[in-house]
């Protein structure tokens, strides 16, 4: 319970940092901060700050969960963008309701006002280590644009991606409040090994969803991957047991008919069960990470935490 509360004390926080006098955008920088979210990344910080500090939060620590959470938020808005998307948490995008200029704009507001609330922190090794998480989320990006001749890069491309654009920002969270507390740089990277797992696990469970969970669960289309010309973990899997696919990947699912056929192919192979059992491997590696800290509640709860990233159907 405790840690509902301070999850409902994030989202108000952020949009006290979110405040302007000019109403739409306002209206824009406070749309996802709703309280719908999962807020896995917030939770995992503050679940990580009271196992190292056996129970309280420091204020800077508070800050760093909430920063996590708006820096998230900026990526989703100016992914939408990017994708074309019109739908994220059951509701219209950002881009779809406002347009896609006022969306970038919103993006950058809230990218804006973390930054000033990371600076307030007054560290300036945690300001490095957070800043580091928006670098790794724009190469991401970038990686994401392109796609790799050679199968065995392929997948290597593809992990690197989803380090990057997902596992990245929890990871670099998880040692920035590990680093105000301790001065220990094995502590510092217990906490970044920790997030950095569980951060790929939470992604390739959430590739795995796209084939195996309906758009009313997801809260977005089905299949958004495939039709975005993306190869996640499955497909890739999958293209040992069906080589057509490798066509299908260079072309980025552009001809007619290759997003249903690669789907179709999916589900006939072990791509999402493959792609599952990776996801569990680094759950694997999170909790042997975790279990190094001294026994606590909380750190008990971060290795069950692992548990609800592999079961989570939406």
């Amino acid at each position: 319970m405790a840690e509902i509360k301070h999850i409902c004390f994030f989202y108000y926080c952020a949009s006290q940092e979110l405040f302007v006098s000019k109403v739409e955008l306002k209206s824009l920088c406070e749309y996802y901060f709703d309280g719908k979210g999962k807020a896995i990344r917030p939770m995992i910080v503050v679940l990580m700050a009271r196992a190292l500090n056996i129970h309280n939060l420091l204020p800077g620590q508070r800050a760093i969960a909430m920063i996590s959470e708006m820096i998230h938020t900026a990526s989703l808005v100016h992914d939408d963008v990017i994708d074309g998307s019109d739908k994220r948490r059951g509701k219209r995008t950002i881009n779809e309701v406002w347009g896609e200029k006022k969306a970038i704009l919103a993006g950058d507001f809230i990218l804006s006002a973390a930054s000033m609330a990371l600076a307030r922190i007054g560290d300036i090794t945690v300001v490095k280590v957070l800043a580091q998480v928006i670098e790794d989320l724009v190469r991401g990006e970038f990686m994401q644009l392109g796609s790799k001749e050679n199968e065995n890069e392929r997948f290597k491309h593809y992990l690197e991606k989803t380090f990057k654009k997902t596992a990245s920002l929890i990871a670099n969270s998880c040692k920035a409040v590990s680093i105000l507390v301790n001065s220990d740089p094995e502590v510092h990277e217990i906490a970044y090994q920790y997030g950095k797992n569980v951060g790929i696990a939470f992604q390739l469970v959430d590739d795995v969803l796209d084939f195996t969970s309906g758009a009313s669960q997801l809260g977005k289309p089905a299949a958004a991957d495939l039709k975005l010309g993306l190869a996640t973990g499955p497909v890739l899997f999958a293209c040992q047991q069906f080589p057509e696919l490798h066509a299908m990947i260079m072309r980025r699912f552009s001809a007619k008919g290759d997003v249903d056929r690669a789907w179709q192919y999916v589900l006939q192979s072990n791509g999402v069960q493959q792609t599952n059992y990776l996801a569990q491997r680094y759950c694997q590696e999170a909790i042997r990470q975790i279990s190094r800290l001294r026994p606590s509640p909380e750190r008990d709860a971060l290795i069950r935490l692992t548990e609800m990233v592999l079961t989570r159907d939406k």
